[in-house]
């Protein structure tokens, strides 16, 4: 098999070749791709080293499988090219994630639709989506899922690179001033916002996520809505949602409010949970042990916990789950559609 990864240089992109390293899939020739000023360099895979290449059309002759981890304009361009070319395309954007000819694929949630792809293209969710859909899955199966109220904690990483750059820069002016916040003091002096997010992140939360959209809903909240419904094939899910940035590095959490058809209790969904694939349950909150973002770091499952029924509502559960935005929420799910595929 010959696979490329497209955006090998990125930080999804470099965390694609570290999962595809890890992991057993038979890879017979390896092509990272980035922009002409990353092509030459090489970088380390399985006991060698391969050489990037720039993004052009003849790079996808002979490709099997192309994973992509670049913006939806790239996607929208590209994505057509490498099929044409003969290759299957995984794509990380949001380009292809509601088109009705794309399958939209949690490997843990909704393997068989993989295989229905008129384009050539399979979507890979959004990274807070599958913080949450993961868990979610195994539960509509066992009590019929019908409406969801959503609120997420989403890490700066989410912005990419320039993201933790303007977290890590405003926590080291923090530290500099320090008798500033320590004191309570109004330390809106010493930050401001940066390029990448409309307030200062550190020391703060930003109650808005993405773009603005209509209805004053954001695309990230947009998002978590609609690609849940395609996921879990449910088109009139009931789900609304409010996306948070908070001052984290890596791991989106979301607080889920989840109504069944069927009445379930906390001790059954735990028990559910704790057999699921690709889920780790973490629920034990009086010995402090529930899902927080610097556990899911570097790590593959979604993690739940501080799970309970509503105390007025026998079909609805609360929980709160956590999964590290660039392993599981990008680069991981990306390589675990391409293992179903070969």
């Amino acid at each position: 098999m010959r696979l490329a990864v497209i955006g090998a240089t990125g930080a999804v992109g470099t965390q694609i070749m570290r999962i595809l390293e890890e992991r057993d899939l038979a890879i017979d020739e390896l092509i990272p791709v980035a922009s002409p000023r990353s092509a030459g360099r090489r970088l380390p895979f399985r006991g060698g080293s391969v050489e990037v290449v720039a993004l052009s059309p003849e790079i996808f002759e002979g490709v099997d499988l192309a994973l992509f981890d670049v913006s939806d304009e790239l996607s929208l361009e590209w994505a057509p090219i490498a099929v044409e070319k003969g290759a299957t395309v995984v794509d990380n954007s949001g380009a292809w994630r509601m088109d009705p000819e794309v399958p939209l694929v949690v490997p843990e949630v909704n393997p068989a639709v993989v295989h229905e792809r008129p384009k050539g293209i399979i979507a890979s969710p959004n990274c807070t989506t599958l913080a949450m859909v993961v868990p979610l899955g195994v539960l509509h199966r066992e009590a019929g899922l019908k409406r969801l109220i959503l609120a997420s904690y989403q890490a700066a990483s989410g912005s990419g690179r320039p993201g933790i750059d303007e977290l890590w820069d405003q926590t080291e002016m923090v530290v500099k001033d320090a008798d500033t916040f320590r004191d309570g003091t109004d330390g809106g002096d010493v930050l401001q916002a940066g390029d990448t997010f409309p307030h200062p992140i550190a020391m703060n939360i930003i109650p808005s996520c993405g773009s603005l959209k209509e209805d004053g809903f954001t695309s990230e909240e947009l998002k978590l809505c609609l690609e849940s419904r395609k996921i879990l094939g449910l088109p009139d899910l009931r789900a609304t949602a409010t996306c948070v940035r908070v001052p984290v590095m890596v791991g989106h959490g979301v607080a889920v409010h989840a109504e069944f058809s069927s009445p379930i209790t906390a001790e059954r969904a735990r028990e559910i949970l704790a057999a699921a694939p690709g889920v780790e349950l973490q629920d034990e909150p009086e010995k402090h042990i529930y899902p927080t973002p610097l556990q899911a770091a570097g790590e593959d499952p979604c993690y739940v916990g501080r799970i309970r029924q509503d105390p007025f509502d026998p079909n609805a559960l609360e929980m709160f789950c956590v999964a590290d935005n660039l392993r599981k929420g990008a680069a991981l799910n990306t390589v675990q559609v391409a293992e179903l595929l070969f």
